[in-house]
Parts: structure tokens; sequence; C-alpha cells
């Protein structure tokens, strides 16, 4: 993972739920490729045939609330998002982002200060975010160094592998 993600931002509301992010009549696909093409399909159904690797999702307040499943954060991740930013996360879904190796970052009033289309570089680390395209920087709460080094091993698997493989 790299410690800086850039990528294009697009601008969510409060509360996107985890149906919203992969609708649950997709819970028997398998495959991540197919699971990946159902992203944010309840918030945007066009979101899919644009994003592409390394964009970034913004959102105001409460996203991932809903159910506690992990199907969400790996539709996301699986589509190539390099970075979730949101005002406040529903915990279960910012725990599970972590733990499969998806950024999260909680970022005050970030959804104000970035509109869809511009271009973000996130410090993963720090919490620092430049909008490239408004010049406005904003700092969000520093995730912890066993966070950090979670997301930097893709995951609390592959952290827990590397440590026994020894």
């Amino acid at each position: 993972m790299n410690k800086i993600v850039e990528g294009k931002a697009y601008v969510f509301g409060s509360n996107i739920d985890t149906d919203q992010i992969y609708p649950g009549r997709y819970l028997a696909l398998t495959d991540p490729a197919l699971v990946a093409e159902h992203v944010m399909e309840g918030a945007d159904p066009d979101f899919v045939n644009k994003v592409q690797p390394g964009d970034i999702i913004v959102a105001a307040k409460n996203f991932g609330c809903g159910s506690s499943r992990e199907h969400a954060v790996i539709t996301i991740k699986n589509a190539g998002v390099g970075a979730i930013l949101a005002e406040s996360f529903a915990r279960i879904f910012y725990r599970n982002a972590i733990n499969l190796g998806l950024p999260v970052l909680v970022i005050p009033d970030i959804a104000a200060k970035v509109k869809s289309g511009d271009r973000l570089s996130v410090d993963i680390q720090t919490g620092l975010v430049r909008n490239e395209t408004s010049g406005i920087e904003v700092r969000g709460e520093q995730i912890s160094e066993y966070m950090f080094h979670i997301l930097e091993n893709d995951g609390i698997k592959n952290l827990i592998k590397k440590k026994y493989e020894k």
C-alpha cells in the first residue's frame, strides 16, 4: 500500500448504507470481479463506469451504516477505490475496512471542502488531505500506528500470516 493515495474524488452525502454500497441481492456472488461490478450501485448506478483505480470516495456522516457484512468493503476495495474519506463512519464498517486493508479516514467537514471530480492527494498515515483542484488542505484524525501497519500489509490476515511464517 502506498502511504499517499491520489485520485479523483466522488462525493456522497450522509447515511450511505451498506445496501447502497453493495445491494443485498448480489450476496451470492463470490468472484471479486463480479462483486466489483456493483460498487455503490444503490447510491450511484453509474459509479462503476466512472471509478478508476486509486480514486477516492468522499462522504458526509455515517458512511457504511446498516448491515455489518464485509461485502460493502470488499466491493469498494475490488473496484480499486484507493481510500474513503468521511466525516464519520459506522463503527463496524470502519473496522471491516481497516481489517480488509481499505484506507478510511475521518476528516471533519470534508464533504463541504471537496466536489466530485476534484483531484485529491491523501497521506494515509498523517491524515493530511490536499485538494489539488482547489488548493485547500485539511487534516483529519490520524490513524494509529497499528492500524497503519494493518493497511501496509493489505489487511489483518496478511499481517498475521507474515508474523507466523517466520
